[in-house]
C-alpha cells in the first residue's frame, strides 16, 4: 500500500480498533473524518518507516482525552489542522511527514486527515504498536525524545502550546488543559527527524491495520472464523469467550476508567473474566488469576463478527472473545516496563505477557 485512498479507510478502521486494546477512540469518528478529508484533497501518499529521509522533520497527530467523550463530542478536520498548523508555526520549521502516535482507533486515522490537509505524505508507522492512555507511554520517550513542544486545540478555536520539563509534565499539563476544553482535544508533539523516526517508531503499523481489516472481512465473506485470523496474524492466543454480565465505566481525570465482567461460555463456561481499563485494557483476570496485562495486547472482539469492541462500546449481553497478543518487544524492557508495565497504572503484579 503505498498511498490510502478511500477504499482502504474501512480495512484500516477495523484493524486500528484490534490493535487499541479497546481505546484509541471511536474508529467509526475518524473513518468519517478520514473519509471526507481523502475526498476533498485526494489521496494520502503513505511513506515506509526505513524511506524517509534522515532531515525529514515528521509530526506525529492525535486526539487526547476521554474515548466516552467523543462519542457525544465529535472533532472536526478543522480542529484536527489547527493542531498541526500550531506546532509547524512555533517549530517554524517546514513539516515533510505526519506521523501517527499511537495505532489505534480513531488516532490511527487523525494523521490521515492532518495529512490531507497538510498536503504532506504519512509515515506507515507508529509510536507504540498499540495505543495506551497517557501521552509519555510511547517509544520515543525511551529514545531521549521529547514530547514537547507540543500544540493542544479544541473545537472552539482555542489553541496552545506546551514546553515542560520532561515527558511526563507533557501528560500532567496537558491532561489538564484537555479537561478544561471538555475532556477532548487534538494535540500535536513528539516532533522528530527522520533518523530519530526510524529509530523510535514501529515500522509498517498502518499497514497492518489494513491488512488485519482485511482479514476480518473476507474471513466473514468465506463463513470463516475471524477471530482465529486475527489471533494467528498477531501470534497471539485467546483468553475466553464470554457474555458482558456487567460494565463500570466512568470518566475521571480525563480517562474513561472501570472494569468489564464476561460470563464464560463454550469451553470458558462456569468461569468469570474481569477486563481493567484505563481508555484500553489493562489486565485481565480469570477467576481472580491474572491472565494478560500490559504491556503485551488485551483486545476484546465479537465472537461472530470479529469486530473490535471499545472498553466504551462495551454493553451488557455482548458476546465477545477476549485475545492477547504480544507488543513491540522494546515495551518488555527494564525501561519499557517502567514507563507503561503493570505496577505504573496501580497493578502489583509482574507484566504476564502472550507466553504466560
Amino acid at each position: 500500500m503505498r498511498e490510502i485512498t478511500e477504499h482502504d479507510l474501512h480495512d484500516i478502521a477495523r484493524g486500528a480498533a484490534i490493535l487499541g486494546t479497546g481505546g484509541g477512540g471511536d474508529p467509526y469518528i475518524g473513518r468519517l473524518l478520514a473519509l471526507s478529508a481523502v475526498r476533498s484533497h485526494g489521496p494520502v501518499p503513505l511513506v515506509p518507516l526505513a524511506e524517509v529521509p534522515d532531515d525529514a522533520v515528521v509530526l506525529p497527530v492525535a486526539m487526547m482525552g476521554a474515548p466516552t467523550v467523543m462519542v457525544e463530542k465529535l472533532p472536526s478536520a478543522e480542529q484536527v489542522g489547527l493542531a498541526a498548523r500550531t506546532l509547524a508555526g512555533y517549530l517554524g520549521k517546514e513539516l515533510t511527514h505526519v506521523a501517527c502516535a499511537e495505532a489505534g482507533g480513531v488516532n490511527s486515522l487523525i494523521p490521515v486527515v492532518a495529512a490531507a490537509q497538510l498536503g504532506l505524505p504519512l509515515v506507515d508507522a507508529d509510536g507504540m504498536g498499540r495505543a495506551f492512555p497517557e501521552l509519555q507511554m510511547v517509544l520515543p520517550t525511551l529514545y531521549g525524545i521529547r514530547a514537547t513542544p507540543m500544540s493542544i486545540a479544541d473545537e472552539k478555536g482555542n489553541r496552545g502550546v506546551l514546553d515542560t520539563v520532561d515527558n511526563r509534565w507533557a501528560e500532567r499539563l496537558a491532561r489538564s488543559a484537555t479537561i478544561d476544553m471538555g475532556c477532548s482535544a487534538m494535540i500535536s508533539n513528539y516532533a522528530m527527524s527522520g533518523v530519530q523516526a526510524r529509530e523510535s517508531l514501529v515500522p509498517g503499523t498502518l499497514s497492518l491495520c489494513a491488512e488485519l481489516g482485511a482479514l476480518v472481512r473476507s474471513a466473514r465473506a468465506a463463513h470463516e472464523d475471524p477471530v482465529a485470523q486475527v489471533v494467528e496474524r498477531l501470534g497471539g492466543r485467546r483468553l475466553f469467550s464470554g457474555k458482558v454480565v456487567d460494565v463500570e465505566r466512568r470518566t475521571v481525570t480525563g480517562f474513561a476508567r472501570g472494569e468489564a465482567r464476561l460470563s464464560g461460555m463454550d469451553g470458558d463456561t462456569g468461569a468469570e473474566l474481569v477486563l481493567r481499563f484505563q481508555n484500553e485494557h489493562l489486565v485481565a483476570e480469570r477467576d481472580g488469576v491474572v491472565e494478560a496485562s500490559v504491556p503485551d495486547l488485551i483486545c476484546t472482539l465479537e465472537r461472530e463478527t470479529g469486530e473490535a469492541v471499545t472498553t466504551e462500546g462495551l454493553r451488557f449481553g455482548q458476546r465477545v472473545t477476549v485475545i492477547a497478543a504480544p507488543a513491540d518487544p522494546r515495551w518488555h524492557t527494564p525501561e519499557g516496563i517502567a514507563l507503561a508495565g503493570p505496577r505504573y497504572f496501580g497493578y502489583d503484579i509482574d507484566p504476564i505477557g502472550v507466553a504466560g
